[in-house]
């Protein structure tokens, strides 16, 4: 019989859930912080959770290996406004669907929501440079807004090398004000992606 993972994986969504309402706190997002995540109990969601629980990484991640995609990402992204998979929309200059920047504040909340997703997967390998890591070595650049993904490079550079307060600070004080910050990654995104063309 399959064992049954009811109660670990909840303790790990709670978990989650704790360390971004600790992020959101600190940098003022109140509301965002205290309904982070809420669809991961639904049963669309929390049942593919159960099945596929790896400790890990996410269960999505193990859902789609084995039906070819994952069922409770597209629930969850459609209804999270912090992953910038939900800012796509048909682009008017080229008539097709893409990525949008996303607003400061969800900016804000994807920052502390792979923060927290570093530190529960990562346990105590986790690192103030684990989330610019996991940035860097993924391929998600082919589909976040360059401005987005440029602005995320920056918070998180910002915690690698000043620590965690320092990147509350920073979110709190420039970011969630919509103050101009990034513009050296926002150039090296940009002229990244004309090289890729």
């Amino acid at each position: 019989m399959a064992k049954n993972y009811f109660f670990i994986h909840l303790k790990t969504v709670m978990h989650h859930r704790r360390l971004v309402r600790k992020g959101c706190f600190s940098v003022g997002l109140y509301l965002q912080g205290l309904t982070h995540d809420l669809s991961k109990f639904s049963p669309e969601e929390f049942s593919v959770g159960m099945r596929f629980y790896q400790g890990v990484r996410s269960p999505n991640t193990e859902e789609r290996k084995v039906l070819g995609f994952s069922k409770a990402w597209m629930h969850h992204k459609g209804r999270n406004k912090h992953h910038f998979e939900y800012w796509t929309d048909i682009r008017p200059e080229t008539g097709k669907y893409g990525p949008v920047e996303m607003p400061p504040r969800y900016l804000a909340e994807m920052a502390m929501d792979r923060i927290a997703a570093c530190k529960v997967y990562q346990g105590a390998d986790y690192t103030p440079g684990s989330a610019l890591a996991y940035l860097e070595k993924s391929r998600e650049h082919a589909f976040m807004h360059p401005v987005t993904e440029a602005k995320l490079r920056c918070i998180f550079s910002v915690l690698e090398k000043n620590g965690e307060k320092a990147m509350y600070d920073f979110v709190k004080n420039t970011v969630l004000k919509g103050l101009p910050f990034g513009e050296e990654f926002i150039a090296k995104s940009e002229s990244g992606r004309s090289n890729e063309e």
